[in-house]
């Protein structure tokens, strides 16, 4: 999942972002309103985290200009702000969330798992293809009841596959879900982390489920069916 935490106190934003980075998401990070409605017209988000007190314009005002530019986005506004007043204006800006500082981080952590459920329809905690079962609430991963053992970014990538199981995905659309922006198109880093998942994933079990198509992307699918695959898996 790829959020976008729109926050002008680098400390803060530090910390949440690297929190978030530990659990597997992407995160871009905007310093202020305008340069994070910049960010929502050239990115696709599935999240914003976003802080009311803003340099040039304000949470509210960001807020209102996605939804009535049709944006769909969950919202989860954060502020220092505890007024009952300010919680309204912001649930009525579009917010779908509202979090007063300080706050614990767990908190916010299971404030992002729920609009995250809510946005894709209330995804199962667990998510399986064949004998490969995704546990998306501890991030854990087994097959064949064999536990497996995932970095962050590796869990990301297998999580985005077994989403979208059975859909042929390009590099693109793989970068722009699991990186963030930093991501170097010119890099073979996706490349890398699709042979260490066939390593940890497909290695002593059947059928394979990781596939490469040569000049289109990867395809995870339990399907039997030719892969097309080449030596390294270069897409």
């Amino acid at each position: 999942m790829r959020i976008l935490l729109v926050e002008d106190e680098p400390r803060v934003a530090n910390f949440i972002a690297r929190g978030l980075r530990e659990k597997s998401y992407a995160v871009d990070v905007a310093g202020d309103g305008e340069v994070a409605l910049y960010q929502c017209h050239i990115n696709h988000y599935d999240l914003i985290i976003l802080d009311v007190m803003l340099p040039r314009k304000d949470g509210f005002a960001v807020c209102r200009e996605l939804r009535e530019d049709g944006r769909q986005t969950p919202i989860l506004m954060l502020t220092a702000r505890d007024a009952v007043d300010d919680r309204v204006r912001g649930l009525d800006s579009g917010a779908d969330d509202y979090l007063i500082k300080p706050f614990d981080f767990k908190e916010l952590l299971a404030r992002v798992r729920a609009l995250l459920r809510r946005r894709q329809d209330v995804r199962p905690a667990v998510l399986q293809v064949a004998d490969l079962t995704l546990n998306t609430v501890d991030h854990t991963a087994t097959r064949a009841g064999r536990k497996i053992d995932l970095t962050a970014k590796e869990y990301a990538l297998l999580e985005y596959f077994v989403s979208h199981a059975g859909k042929l995905l390009g590099r693109e659309e793989i970068a722009e879900h699991v990186w963030d922006e930093n991501f170097d198109p010119l890099s073979n880093v996706i490349d890398v982390y699709v042979r260490r998942l066939r390593k940890k994933i497909d290695d002593g079990f059947t059928p394979e489920l990781i596939h490469t198509r040569r000049g289109q992307g990867y395809l995870l699918t339990a399907a039997t069916q030719a892969s097309e695959e080449e030596d390294g898996d270069n897409v």
